[in-house]
């Protein structure tokens, strides 16, 4: 069996408030190997953010843990990159420079300048945008303005590359030109990548899983569904393809009916598990839930 390079274990996350303890995330257990692209998709709310800042080292799980490579995650690090829905450039900062802000920071000693800048190059060749070097960020697009966050995110050499929505905001053919360049990237690279999406059809052309998440409080690992569609994908091909409906269709079966039949199951469960929670009484009654 393949080991794991990127491990979930037992992950609990609760939150204080004035009402008490609000538990978003119950018992998240996940392993992806190297090189898988993997989706995190649900309902608003129910927790695919919280997953993927714990996996960034934003914050630390309640309960359980994340393991890379064998090294527990508490903290960020250059060995996970974040690409989030807003590309968050430096404004003042060109194109270049918004790239080279990353690299100095994980490659100021062990690279030489001009290696700096050669690896600054080839990142933005990578998202086709070597020509706008010189641009600042108000000057060019907003999907243009996405590639270099992608770009900056690449240029650290991460082993594992979150995506939080990074192509909500945009436009019909931006999203899918940039779907397409990062399965071209992903595929050269072979990084594990972790992408938090709405898109159902998104989810099913560019990963290897798709991990459903069941609406929150308490939220957890609904279904995990593999994507056996053969590398490269071509979507126009995979319109009409009987195994990408499949999938499609049992995503959406997922997000539709199944959580319906959870909803009127699970309310009353959420809620006196957060009520329990504010009297110190959480262990007790997430023992009772499981069994």
């Amino acid at each position: 069996m393949t080991k794991s390079h990127l491990e979930l274990t037992g992950v609990e996350m609760a939150f204080d408030t004035p009402k008490g303890s609000f538990i978003a995330l119950d018992n998240i257990n996940l392993k992806i190997r190297k090189g898988e692209f993997v989706s995190l998709i649900g309902h608003s709310g129910c927790g695919k953010s919280t997953v993927l800042n714990i996996v960034a080292g934003l914050l630390q799980a309640t309960r359980g843990g994340c393991v890379l490579d064998g090294h527990e995650v508490n903290s960020p690090g250059p060995e996970r990159a974040v690409v989030f829905q807003n590309h968050a450039l430096m404004p003042w900062l060109t194109v270049y420079e918004n790239v080279e802000l990353a690299v100095q920071q994980v490659f100021r000693r062990s690279m030489a300048k001009q290696e700096r800048k050669d690896w600054i190059n080839h990142n933005l060749e990578l998202v086709n945008m070597a020509h706008a070097a010189n641009k600042r960020p108000g000057e060019i697009s907003g999907g243009m303005a996405q590639r270099v966050g992608i770009a900056r995110a690449l240029a650290m050499k991460p082993s594992v590359l979150l995506m939080d929505e990074p192509f909500g905001a945009l436009d019909a053919l931006t999203r899918a030109h940039l779907q397409d360049s990062l399965m071209e990237i992903q595929q050269d690279l072979n990084n594990t990548v972790i992408m938090i999406t709405h898109d159902v059809d998104e989810a099913v052309l560019l990963s290897d899983r798709i991990i459903m998440m069941t609406n929150g409080p308490a939220a957890t690992v609904g279904e995990d569904l593999r994507i056996d569609l053969p590398r490269p994908r071509n979507r126009v091909t995979l319109a009409d393809d009987p195994t990408y409906v499949h999938y499609r269709q049992e995503v959406l079966r997922f997000l539709y009916e199944k959580q319906r039949k959870l909803e009127k199951i699970t309310p009353r469960a959420a809620s006196t598990r957060e009520a329990a929670s504010a009297t110190g009484e959480k262990d007790r009654l997430t023992q009772a839930a499981r069994a």
